[in-house]
């Protein structure tokens, strides 16, 4: 293990007697070059709770793009993830899928499993309101995709799908998967994943889903959630509205150029085209609804078993430095790629 970080020892018990090691963490060093790095764990408070971390996944789309540095300036400060360290291009600690057991907090959370923002890292403090239980029967392995499928809890507040609705999905990464599965328990629905890959359309048949290749995929769509991330994907998703369909982008594109043909039939068919992004609570829930209710909703859902083929590959936490430019430069495909902190580990499945 590499890094310079400063360790030190800290007391959890008033009494000073519970000492425990530093913690070890992922860290961004360089555009293209992760490392592993000791990192020194503060006394949790009264109001907090210490995570030992069961497991974490790579969102493989934003922080690949992390990773290769393609997070430009103008957006540095929307894109922080809540417990974030350090500044874009780096060094960065960056993540947001992670599961643990809490080892000191709150009565009500001792031993329980939970669900954090937090990046990967072996343990951490973090206050007792930024943990949410996972509830019985969803392993943590599943569990990390809840911050996955809280972003397409908001999609589906954004988009407003109906009873019965043609919706296609462009784009089956991670993201649109999870929007796919949601979208195929609407009574009725008839919901298409559409993707370059054609080894997607097992995992479609997984969700319960209808797949595509884009030449394939069908026109006159009532709705269309676009997840893939590039220029040709959001092109396609408006050619398949039906008349005042709507788009809902849900791509971060990062520091890429996006271009986009509105001279066909955009007008005249009065075709919609709207942003959908995790950070807030959607517009017609956020009287309602905090950020907290969205996530537990999300874990929730992930009772569902459907969600395990979206976890394709799983390595030892000592192995992310290498697993992350594997993913990042396209050499090791995947959806959800888990890392285990178990203290046997786990060979690389991809």
């Amino acid at each position: 293990m590499t890094g310079d970080a400063t360790v030190r020892f800290n007391p959890v018990g008033p009494d000073n007697r519970d000492r425990r090691p530093p913690a070890h963490a992922f860290w961004l060093d360089r555009p293209g070059v992760g490392e592993i790095r000791s990192v020194s764990l503060p006394s949790p408070g009264p109001e907090d709770v210490l995570v030992r971390t069961v497991r974490s996944a790579i969102s493989r789309g934003t922080e690949s793009l992390v990773f290769r540095g393609g997070v430009p300036e103008s957006q540095y400060a929307a894109m922080r993830a809540p417990f974030q360290e350090g500044d874009f291009p780096g060094p960065v600690k960056y993540g947001y899928l992670n599961t643990g057991v809490v080892e000191h907090g709150p009565p009500e959370l001792q031993g329980r499993t939970v669900f954090c923002l937090y990046p990967h890292q072996t343990a951490y403090v973090v206050p007792a309101r930024s943990v949410v239980a996972v509830p019985d029967g969803v392993p943590a392995d599943r569990a990390v995709l809840a911050g996955t499928v809280e972003t397409a809890v908001n999609a589906l507040w954004d988009a407003a799908p109906l009873v019965g609705d043609r919706v296609t999905v462009v784009g089956g990464g991670m993201v649109g998967c999870c929007v796919a599965r949601l979208l195929g328990r609407i009574p009725g629905a008839q919901v298409t994943l559409v993707d370059v890959d054609p080894s997607r359309a097992g995992v479609a048949a997984a969700l319960g889903v209808d797949f595509a290749l884009p030449a394939d995929a069908a026109a006159g769509r009532d709705l269309v959630l676009h997840t893939s991330a590039t220029s040709a994907g959001l092109q396609q998703s408006l050619e398949l509205l039906a008349p005042e369909g709507t788009v809902i982008d849900l791509s971060w594109y990062g520091d890429a150029e996006v271009t986009l043909s509105l001279g066909g039939a955009f007008h005249s068919r009065r075709l919609g085209l709207r942003a959908s992004q995790v950070g807030a609570v959607a517009p017609v829930r956020r009287r309602n609804r905090t950020t907290t209710d969205r996530l537990a909703l999300a874990l929730d859902l992930l009772r569902d078993s459907a969600f395990d083929a979206l976890l394709t590959g799983v390595s030892r936490f000592d192995e992310l430095p290498e697993v992350m430019a594997r993913l990042a430069s396209g050499e090791l495909p995947a959806l959800c790629h888990v890392i285990s902190y178990d203290d046997e580990g786990a060979t690389c499945s991809a």
